[in-house]
């Protein structure tokens, strides 16, 4: 599909931004695919760019959060394990590889997210199990290679 580009000036790219989102993306992409690089909504292109990195870093720590928490949960009720469990760590260990494979450059930052995201599971698996919080070590038993590990699943 070939986008329409605004054809007068009363119709702006900005002002196609606020009235038709999709219509500005496919205007953004023909400016840029010809070149025409002075008639492109910079503002609103650059937080469109901003919002899908914060949106990649959103998603890295949600998915890390529900592998740490079932993981948690897991362990410390094995009496109630299942296979919707160990199917949730799995679709969201393989959503976190893939992010890290498509972006390697999210490394670092799922390093530096791992305790907080642990933190976050922890509370969140007190809720889940009902167990008190202080069955749940401060601390991560799981390593972040653990984590992602397709074949990892912690003992009781």
């Amino acid at each position: 599909m070939t986008a329409q580009l605004p054809q007068s000036q009363t119709t702006s790219c900005s002002e196609l931004y606020e009235q038709d989102f999709y219509l500005w993306i496919q205007a953004t992409i023909e400016l840029l695919k010809q070149g025409r690089l002075t008639e492109l909504d910079i503002e609103n292109l650059i937080e469109e760019i901003e919002t899908m990195g914060r949106s990649e870093n959103k998603a890295l720590r949600s998915n890390l959060e529900v592998v740490l928490m079932h993981l948690l949960k897991y362990k410390y009720q094995a009496d109630k394990r299942s296979g919707s469990w160990r199917a949730t760590i799995r679709e969201h260990r393989k959503r976190l590889r893939q992010a890290l494979e498509e972006s390697p450059s999210l490394k670092p930052y799922f390093s530096d997210v791992f305790a907080q995201c642990y933190d976050d599971a922890r509370l969140l698996a007190a809720d889940e199990t009902e167990l008190d919080l202080i069955i749940f070590p401060e601390q991560s038993p799981f390593t972040p290679e653990q984590t992602v590990n397709p074949d990892f699943l912690p003992e009781s």
